[in-house]
């Protein structure tokens, strides 16, 4: 059995987890190692099942925990090497592992899949993970569906995915002209009509989990999401990862 839960998602920090019965991998280590074993303990998840942490880019909220996560739970960080350059010398994990967009990375069983996206960091990727016969994708901080989104999103049958602004309240809300057009960018996020149309347009027959993620809360609102999902919501199971607390395990047979 496959278990998947948002651990944290948002500006506030990023966490995910994918694990068997057996081994787990975490994506992202924007949470303190103290708030990881509490928000596990909540969803009853075995933290030492994890055997790696996997890195999509070097913003606070997704390696803020890194280093002491990686040190507590003696396992290694992977991320590609121009990442970890830019990460802050505080939170650059010592086991640190590189990984190349395009060449999986084997942990235990768990096949990792990094690849490029469009973000304003220095080699942003996101991660699709092949898990006991299922693909399960990590998809956020993307600024556009680029083929490399398209080809890995169809691959899946339960995804993390960005649902981050609606686009009005973007652009009629208070943020400075030059971090809306940041928002708003291919270098930036991916907009609740974008991961709408992503779904749309190249959604497998496999596909039954989306937990819409990375929500912004100066920009959207859950009605606002799932307003845009409101067509596809029978066809699929959809929730919305919380940056507040840990959202509950969904298990893949």
């Amino acid at each position: 059995m496959v278990e998947i839960c948002n651990i944290a998602s948002g500006s506030n920090g990023n966490c995910y987890y994918i694990g068997n019965n057996t081994d787990a991998v975490i994506i992202d280590a924007g949470i303190y190692h103290s708030r990881l074993v509490e928000r596990m303990g909540t969803a009853g998840l075995d933290i030492s099942k994890i055997r790696a942490v996997f890195v999509s880019h070097e913003h606070y909220d997704h390696v803020g925990g890194a280093r002491v996560i990686s040190k507590r739970l003696m396992i290694p960080a992977y991320a590609t090497p121009r990442t970890f350059n830019a990460i802050h010398k505080k939170h650059q994990p010592a086991d640190y592992k590189p990984m190349t967009p395009g060449e999986p990375v084997d942990i235990s069983g768990i096949r990792v899949h990094a690849f490029p996206k469009g973000h304003d960091a220095a080699d942003p990727v996101s991660f699709r993970i092949e898990i006991d016969g299922h693909n399960i994708g990590v998809m956020t901080d993307i600024g556009e569906a680029d083929a490399a989104v398209c080809d890995n999103f169809a691959l899946c049958d339960a995804v993390f995915l960005e649902s981050n602004y609606d686009l009005l309240m973007l652009r009629n809300g208070g943020y400075p002209y030059i971090l809306k057009e940041r928002v708003e960018s291919n270098k930036g996020h991916l907009s609740n009509d974008q991961a709408a149309a992503l779904v749309r347009d190249f959604a497998n027959p496999r596909l039954s989990h989306i937990i819409l993620s990375h929500i912004s809360a100066d920009n959207n609102t859950p009605e606002k999401v799932m307003e845009a999902f409101a067509q596809l919501s029978d066809a699929y199971n959809i929730s919305l990862a919380s940056r507040h607390e840990c959202g509950k395990v969904i298990r893949l047979d």
